[in-house]
């Protein structure tokens, strides 16, 4: 049987709630590393890093899901964006005319020019270009300039004899859009002359010779002598169909 003073005694202790003071001094240790401990570096740049590693994936996924097509509707909040602020076109003129365009003739010439300096090196100064010139040009015959006494119609109205002036070329139509540059060479001079201020007209002197080259050609290859074929069979057909018997036409030198 225990004791009556054995009752009123605890059977354990329990520990006490600390005050404080006491949590205070237990921070104060905490906070303080032993010697020879490493402290934990890189927590707000890693953090920076992250998130950073984030967007940049969140960026390649948006792309990637645009260009695969997967969401057709999504629209790319980085897609490419085009304005044009071109000014209305400016009416300057109009011409009329009265040309009969008899024939014409489409061309292709490869233009190699190249613009460089005596004695000095192509690598440090020079400029090359190859370029590949589509274009066309036009046979017409311009009846505004027939004179009074071209048309000479029989005394019983079977025969007509008309002379006409002799067919010309237009000017060449150079298509830009199928024209191109195949191959270019530039010195490193020239290069760094570009990055300073490069010239917006340097390929201009491709064209204009381009285009030279296609009206040479023309001229050589029988374009007005199909023009005067052509413009002679379209008016023996309408001057037939209107009862002339005999059509005769005359070309007079230019």
């Amino acid at each position: 049987m225990a004791r009556d003073g054995d009752i009123n005694e605890p059977t354990r202790e329990f520990p006490g709630y600390p005050t404080g003071d006491a949590l205070a001094s237990r921070a104060d240790v905490t906070s303080d590393p032993a010697p020879g401990a490493s402290r934990p570096t890189g927590g707000p740049a890693r953090g920076l890093l992250w998130v950073l590693g984030a967007a940049a994936l969140t960026v390649v996924v948006l792309l990637g899901v645009q260009a695969t097509g997967i969401l057709p509707d999504f629209r790319n909040p980085f897609a490419k964006e085009q304005t044009d602020r071109s000014q209305p076109p400016l009416l300057k003129s109009i011409q009329d005319l009265s040309r009969y365009v008899a024939a014409e003739g489409n061309f292709q010439v490869v233009v190699d020019l190249q613009n460089d300096r005596r004695n000095v090196p192509d690598w440090l100064l020079n400029e090359r270009t190859l370029f590949v010139g589509a274009g066309s040009i036009e046979a017409y015959v311009d009846f505004a300039t027939i004179s009074d006494g071209a048309v000479v119609e029989s005394a019983d109205g079977r025969s007509v004899e008309i002379k006409l002036p002799a067919p010309q070329l237009g000017k060449t139509n150079l298509d830009l859009e199928s024209s191109y540059v195949f191959a270019e060479e530039r010195g490193l001079l020239n290069r760094i002359g570009d990055l300073v201020g490069g010239d917006p007209n340097r390929q201009q002197q491709v064209y204009q010779l381009a285009e030279e080259r296609i009206t040479a050609a023309a001229r050589d290859s029988g374009l007005t002598q199909r023009a005067e074929e052509n413009t002679r069979k379209m008016l023996e057909g309408l001057l037939r169909s209107l009862g002339y018997e005999t059509v005769t036409i005359t070309y007079t030198a230019p």
